[in-house]
């Protein structure tokens, strides 16, 4: 993200230098003037996240000045630095329009915080107006993946990995929009002319899903009345698209992986073999490295399906895209209940920023519907959003001892802090592992250690 831009104004030189001097070292493009009128000029026609400006200046005073730079940018952040603190003073500063009023003798520190809001109010200020072009241009349907850092590097893989044949295995947390990089590549596959074949292997019954995956014959067993064709071959010419593969029992897994290889499947209670020809994609929400290391999971089965590993970041780890994605969705609910697409209110905005989205994309989702549908106005407020968003409040990290006056042990410690990483990875260890810089099977043994120190250490699901 460039660095904010900051203009200062007041007629006294040592006072500007030292403004400089200050947010430059924060990392600002400070600009500075002690002429009201060269500032007026300059917010005219430059681009400011906010200005700083004093309130005792002549010919045009502070709140003067305030009124007119809004009269040009009316949603430009001011804040007032004034020697008269008086509630007087700083009903005046307000009602110009001014953001935030700091009084002599500056504190430092206050004055960075105040400035601080200020560019973030603005530079939200806009991003809510560019969402709402987006609207108003039309989303594209690829926008739900994301233009965040991480997920452009999902697009990248996508885009390298589509043309192949090459079986891919995507991972990530429940919600994150696993089958929608499915149909991604499938899209730009040269098989996006054939079929695109889904399968959740948690919702079929283990002694129902060799028949849904390889067909049955006729009289197989009590209710096949009739012969039926298998998934796989029902994919051939396209993709066949295996969710959550990490739930399949390990007796079916044997069966997928000979499948697999032979390129050919078994209907139940058939003699002949009929041959396939489906690209395979399978995700998980599960650590398969752990799984096999727990013989949860056929390790040759993993290698065979996880010839290329996309892995999906979570919503929390990609705030940059909440807004986005909220937009993308007003739009298609606003569309689908026949109205006018609607926009974000400000403080809307901020809440769903500072969500932690245990649901990710699907729970963002299902937050906007709900929105359009409470929504009196042409804005989202806060009221029209789920009771746990508005309530929401950012969990504090704790991680030696609620009591201050308790010592722990490094040991203790450490699995806290541990715990923590775990929980915050949505529990897959082999993320956790990269991030501690541990080898996977020295954290399983940490893990196996831990459980000892405590009956009442949890692990966080893996769901």
């Amino acid at each position: 993200m460039p660095a904010a831009r900051l203009l200062a104004v007041d007629d006294d030189p040592d006072t500007l230098a030292l403004v400089s001097v200050m947010f430059e070292r924060e990392g600002y493009e400070v600009e500075t003037t002690t002429s009201p009128e060269e500032a007026l000029e300059w917010v005219a026609t430059r681009d400011y996240d906010a200005v700083l400006t004093d309130l005792g200046m002549t010919p045009i005073g502070g709140i003067e000045l305030c009124e007119r730079f809004l009269g040009t940018r009316p949603y430009l952040p001011i804040v007032v630095v004034t020697g008269q603190a008086s509630l007087d003073v700083a009903v005046a500063a307000l009602r110009a329009g001014a953001y935030d009023f700091v009084t002599k003798p500056v504190d430092s520190k206050l004055l960075a915080a105040s400035v601080s809001r200020a560019v973030q109010n603005h530079r939200l200020h806009d991003e809510i107006k560019r969402l709402q072009r987006v609207v108003d241009e039309g989303a594209e349907s690829t926008l739900v993946l994301g233009k965040s850092s991480s997920m452009r590097r999902v697009h990248e893989l996508v885009d390298r990995v589509s043309p192949s044949d090459a079986s891919v295995l995507i991972w990530g947390e429940t919600g994150t929009g696993k089958e929608l990089v499915a149909r991604s590549i499938h899209a730009q596959s040269r098989r996006k002319k054939g079929p695109f074949i889904a399968l959740n292997c948690a919702a079929v019954p283990a002694n129902l899903l060799e028949s849904e995956l390889f067909g049955h014959a006729r009289g197989a067993f009590t209710d096949a009345k009739i012969q039926r064709t298998g998934l796989f071959v029902q994919a051939s010419g396209g993709t066949f698209f295996l969710d959550e593969i990490g739930e399949m029992p390990l007796e079916m897994q044997a069966k997928l992986l000979r499948a697999l290889q032979e390129r050919k499947v078994r209907p139940v209670g058939a003699n002949i073999e009929i041959p396939f020809d489906a690209r395979i994609v399978a995700a998980t929400n599960r650590d398969l490295e752990e799984e096999i290391y727990h013989k949860r999971f056929r390790e040759d089965l993993y290698y065979r399906i996880n010839v290329v590993k996309i892995d999906l970041p979570p919503l929390r780890e990609r705030a940059r895209d909440i807004l986005d994605l909220a937009s993308h969705f007003l739009g298609e609910f606003s569309k689908r209940n026949g109205r006018e697409p609607l926009t974000l209110s400000q403080p809307a905005a901020e809440k769903l920023m500072k969500y932690d989205w245990p649901g990710n994309v699907r729970e963002l989702e299902n937050s906007i519907e709900r929105a359009v549908a409470m929504a009196r106005f042409d804005q989202v407020t806060v009221e029209d959003l789920p009771e746990r968003i508005r309530a929401y409040t950012t969990n504090r990290v704790v991680v030696s001892a609620e009591d201050p006056a308790e010592i722990v042990s490094l040991e203790i410690l450490e699995k806290r802090y541990l715990l923590r990483v775990l929980q915050l990875v949505g529990g897959n260890k082999s993320r956790a592992a990269q991030l501690l810089g541990l080898d996977r099977r020295t954290l399983y043994r940490k893990l196996d250690r831990y459980r000892e120190l405590s009956e009442n250490a949890t692990l966080p699901s893996q769901e």
